[in-house]
């Protein structure tokens, strides 16, 4: 049964950072993709960051570019993203999320929700202006 344990989240004041960690188990996570997610109230889900646990690159939403990195530990089958500059419009409930890669784009890990079959429980992320 896959698994996927987000943690990290809280309040924090804009400007400051966050650090979310995904723990997956149950998955065949290597030569894989592992995301994250968000969904702010009223609003739809978005894509923040993606990577790809075979080879380590990786792929952003412009909203969070130059701000957010997503990175891995293969050997804790560990996702983390941490999060710099945070704004108010960054709140919201963050989803860890394993996946395929696209053929369509190449094999690359792209933030199409329709890629991740598996998903975490959430965790909230709160900023205050």
């Amino acid at each position: 049964q896959v698994q996927l344990v987000e943690s990290g989240g809280g309040s924090v004041q804009a400007g400051g950072s966050l650090r979310l960690s995904c723990a997956a188990s149950g998955y065949t996570y290597s030569s894989n993709c592992m995301g994250w997610f968000r969904q702010a109230p009223g609003k739809e889900r978005e894509g923040v960051a993606a990577i790809y646990t075979g080879g380590g690159s990786t792929y952003y939403a412009d909203s969070v570019k130059g701000r957010f990195t997503i990175s891995q530990d293969n050997a804790k089958n560990t996702v983390y993203l941490q999060m710099n500059s945070l704004k108010p419009e960054d709140t919201a409930m963050y989803y860890c999320a394993a996946g395929k890669r696209n053929p369509l784009y190449g094999g690359s890990c792209l933030l199409f929700a329709a890629d991740f079959g598996y998903w975490g429980q959430g965790t909230q992320v709160t900023v205050s202006s």
